[in-house]
C-alpha cells in the first residue's frame, strides 16, 4: 500500500472509526482474528495453483499476496467500498481484478470460481446477511469448489445466550462495528444450511493485540511503528487500549477459526 492512498473512513474521527481501520491508521498490517499464522494455514488447506479464485474483502492484500504467490489461473477481489478497492489494488498491483460490489450480490457468474475466501467479515453482519453472503460464494462456485473462511467465534459451543450478549454488546462498543460472532456449531449449521460441507476447522487464540502475536505479525520493526503512532495520538491510543481490555475481559470466549468447506455435488 502507498502511503498515497487513503484507507477506507479516513475522513472519520477517531471515535467513530471501524476498529480494523482504526488499527490500519496507526500502522498494523494483519487485521485478521487468527492472525497471519491461520490466514497461512487457509490459503495452504485447499489447492490455489491453476485456480480461479475470489474473494471477498480483502482489505490491505495480505491474503490477496498468498493467494497470488501460489499462482492461481485468476484472482478477483471484491468490496463495496471503493476506497478498500484503491487499497488492495495499491496491495496487489495489476495482476488482479478487483470489483466494486457487494458480497452478498457480486455481479460474479454463477459456477465461476474454484476457490472462494473470505475474512473477518461475516461475523460484522447480521444473521440474514450473513446467510446471504454464504449463499452468493455457494451460487460463484463450481461443483466440489472450496470456500475458505477465516472468522471470530465464540467458545464453547455451550455458551450461555446471556454470555454471547454481553460480549457481542462490549464488541460493538470498543470496535465500532455490530460484530457477531457465532459458536463453532452455529457457524457449521450457517454452511450447511447453504449447501456445503465441512472438510476441515482449525481454531487458534484470538490474541489480536498480544504482544506474541503482534510481534509474529508485524515483526519487531512494525511493533515499534505503532507504539510511536499510538504515543503521538491520544485518542487512538485510548481506542486502542479499550479494545485491547475488551479482548483480554472475554479471553477465554472468544477464538479465531478457519473452516475449509466444500460445495456438495
Amino acid at each position: 500500500m502507498t502511503s498515497t492512498t487513503p484507507l477506507p473512513q479516513h475522513s472519520r474521527d477517531t471515535e467513530s472509526v471501524a476498529g480494523h481501520w482504526l488499527l490500519a491508521r496507526v500502522g498494523k498490517k494483519v487485521l485478521r482474528p487468527g492472525g497471519r499464522e491461520l490466514s497461512e494455514w487457509l490459503v495452504a488447506a485447499a489447492p490455489v495453483t491453476g485456480r480461479r479464485v475470489v474473494e471477498f474483502a480483502p482489505g490491505l492484500g495480505l491474503t490477496a499476496r498468498l493467494l497470488l504467490d501460489r499462482d492461481p489461473a485468476s484472482y478477483t477481489g471484491v468490496d463495496a467500498d471503493p476506497e478498500a478497492v484503491e487499497v488492495t489494488r495499491a496491495a496487489v498491483g495489476e495482476g488482479a481484478a478487483l470489483v466494486v460490489a457487494t458480497a452478498q450480490e457480486t455481479g460474479l457468474p454463477a459456477a465461476s470460481a474454484d476457490v472462494v475466501l473470505g475474512e473477518a467479515m461475516l461475523t460484522m453482519q447480521g444473521e440474514s446477511t450473513k446467510a446471504q453472503i454464504v449463499a452468493e460464494a455457494h451460487r460463484v462456485l463450481d461443483a466440489g469448489g472450496r470456500y475458505l473462511v477465516h472468522e471470530l467465534c465464540l467458545v464453547p459451543d455451550e455458551l450461555d445466550d446471556e454470555v454471547k450478549t454481553e460480549i457481542r454488546r462490549d464488541l460493538a462498543k470498543s470496535i465500532r462495528v455490530n460484530a457477531r460472532p457465532l459458536t463453532v456449531a452455529e457457524w457449521r449449521d450457517l454452511f450447511a444450511s447453504a449447501g456445503f460441507e465441512v472438510e476441515e476447522v482449525e481454531l487458534r487464540p484470538m490474541a489480536l493485540l498480544g504482544p506474541r502475536r503482534m510481534i509474529a505479525d508485524e515483526g519487531l520493526g512494525g511493533v515499534a511503528r505503532i507504539v510511536r503512532n499510538l504515543v503521538r495520538d491520544a485518542d487512538a491510543r485510548r481506542r486502542v487500549l479499550a479494545m485491547r481490555a475488551t479482548f483480554r475481559r472475554h479471553d477465554e470466549a472468544l477464538s479465531a477459526v478457519g473452516f475449509v468447506l466444500r460445495k456438495r455435488g
